[in-house]
Order: C-alpha cells, then structure tokens, then sequence
C-alpha cells in the first residue's frame, strides 16, 4: 500500500531532510510540499539538492491543502502547527516536527515557549525507557505523533538507562557541542559564518533553553520523580551533529559494570541505539547523515558520576529520522524503513 504524503514547512531544514529521507521509502510518496514566504516557487530552487522532487512546487502552507493525505508532516517553527493541526481530520497520521505537541504541562508551555498551549501527542523516540518498557509500544496504531526536540532526545537516551535502573541521582548535568542547523534557516548574526567559524558559542545558559523542560519529562518518564537537569548548549561550527557529555551521581554502592550492563540491557537489540564497547567513544562524524545515536558510558571514579556520551546527526534521528522511524511504527511497517544506520564519510 502507498500512503499519500504532505511536507508543511519543506523549504527549511528539517522539512528537506524529511523530504531526503522518504524519498527512498517504499510506501510513502510525497504528493504535497507546502511554505510560507517561498510559497509558489519550485521546491528545488529552495532545496537544490532533492533532485527527485523537481515536478513539485511549494504551496501556502494552510489546512485546506493539507487535508486529504493520508500523512502529514509539520515541519514548522514552535506556535504554527498546532493551529495547523487542530483543523486536521482525526483519522489523518500527523508528525509534528516542531514543539507544539512535545510538552504535558500547561504552565512549562508557558514559561519557556508562550502562546496557545495543544495538548501532548505520543513522543516520538521509540526507545526512550518508560514505564519498565520503551515509548514503542505507545507509536503502534498512533494518530498523532510529537517528534522530539534534537537536544532533548539525545540528552535523554544518554542518561535514561540509569534513571530506569535506579542507579543514578536525579541530578543531571549536560554540556551539548550542537551545529546550527538545529536552529533552523534563520537569518540571523549568531548563525553567520564569521561569527560561527574558529568559534564555540553557549547560548540558552542557566536553565532558559526551551528543551529543558522536554529532557524533565521524559526523564520522569524513565522513571525519575523530580529530575534537576542542567543544561548547557554550545554552538560549534559544524552544519549538523550534536556531541552530548552527560553526567550524573552514582548512588551509593553501584559499580562501573553495575553501570555498563544497565546501559546495554536497556539498547540490547536496538537497530538506531548503540552502546559501544568499553573504551570506545562517538563522534559525530560516524552518525552524519545516519538515523543512529552512539553511546559511550563510564564511571569517573574520583568524582562518583556517570559519564555518558552521545552522538547523533540532529536533523536525522534527532528530528526528521525519527519522525519516520515513528511514523512507520504507528503504519505497522517495518520500523526501520528508509533509514539507514551507516553515516556518510569522509
């Protein structure tokens, strides 16, 4: 069976790598592209690199050219898709790439986002520990799905395994090396490249980073009751790619192979989640281009934390790649197809 597809937001980042990736999927075509202000021009002039779709042309992004998919894919800024998708028809499988749908609670919609709050959809990372077993089981038969935010979902699958098992504190520090591509095509001066080139950048320091509050929830997810997350990005220049370090306190008595076989009974079997063998460590080289996050964990003995690092392509499994990994899930198709586990290199 082949499923009629419409990309919402196809000439920004995340909506092209959606658009790459489907390309290669053998159930979903792309029928739709839709924008805003490059809204009438050929979708190739904006995205010269997805040759595939040069007899398509980009539409107003609005309901009515939206209805009548069998999926729609948002790929929208934060406060314009859950306008969007609140004139969808409920048998519709939408995939919001954006924030609308990601976050439970009211007032941290409030505090860190503003405007009309939407209620939460089912949260797009399939392997994130939960409840004794993985936010899977929730995609299958799904109707509405929140793609993770890239930051969270990598913060998260880093340190989650030790939450579930009990054998960290809830005290979670996270220093992120992120690309600027996860920040969208915005046109502004932190982004250039004579600001960004022989450079690192922090921004959204001391708790004000927007996926603060998603990497909480899905911790309490995990199995957390009052996580104490610090959260510090930092803007390297490399066009995609995130590098998380993530540490937390061991409690008392818990070993470093206590720790090691936690993280690898919680991704045994995992086609997109890898631990890595004792020693080794990610680089976000080896993810670019792939629908994989790699993980290397340790123990710091001197300082009785847990030391995970993660690496994963943010425009891949961090958004668009597992926007279609959970879309597939909840089509019942084979959760792996069109995404790759092999990055691209040199």
């Amino acid at each position: 069976m082949t499923y009629t597809v419409a990309v919402a937001g196809a000439s920004g980042y995340a909506g092209g790598e959606v658009l790459r990736l489907i390309a290669g999927h053998p159930e979903l075509e792309v029928t739709t592209v839709t924008a805003s202000s490059n809204a009438g021009r050929p979708l190739v002039d904006v995205q010269p690199h997805l040759r595939s779709y040069a007899h398509l042309a980009l539409q107003e992004t609005t309901p009515e050219v939206l209805r009548g998919h069998d999926v729609v894919f948002l790929a929208l800024p934060h406060g314009a898709s859950g306008a969007i998708s609140d004139e969808l028809d409920d048998d519709v499988l939408v995939i919001d790439c954006g924030a609308d749908h990601r976050l439970t609670d009211p007032a941290a919609w409030a505090k860190f986002y503003g405007g009309d709050f939407h209620e939460a959809w089912a949260y797009g990372v399939p392997e994130l520990p939960a409840g004794g077993g993985k936010l899977r089981g929730r995609l299958a038969g799904a109707r509405k799905i929140a793609a993770p935010g890239c930051n969270a979902s990598a913060v998260s699958l880093a340190i989650a395994p030790g939450i579930a098992a009990g054998l960290v504190e809830e005290d979670v520090v996270a220093v992120l090396a992120v690309g600027p591509s996860g920040a969208g095509k915005n046109l502004k001066v932190q982004y250039l490249a004579s600001e960004l080139l022989g450079s690192a950048n922090p921004y959204g320091v001391g708790g004000t980073h927007r996926h603060v509050p998603e990497i909480a929830q899905n911790l309490k997810l995990a199995g957390a009751v009052e996580p104490r997350v610090s959260f510090t990005p930092v803007l390297v220049p490399m066009a995609r790619g995130i590098l998380a370090t993530v540490t937390a306190p061991l409690k008392a008595g818990v070993t470093a192979q206590r720790v090691r076989d936690a993280w690898r009974r919680a991704y045994d079997g995992e086609q997109f989640v890898q631990v890595l063998p004792d020693g080794a460590w990610p680089r976000t080289a080896d993810v670019l281009g792939a629908n994989t996050a790699l993980i290397g964990v340790t123990v710091d003995e001197a300082a009785n934390r847990v030391v995970a690092v993660l690496a994963l392509d943010n425009l891949v499994k961090g958004t668009a790649g597992a926007a279609i990994q959970s879309a597939n899930i909840a089509l019942g198709l084979p959760e792996g197809t069109a995404l790759s586990t092999n990055g691209v290199a040199p």
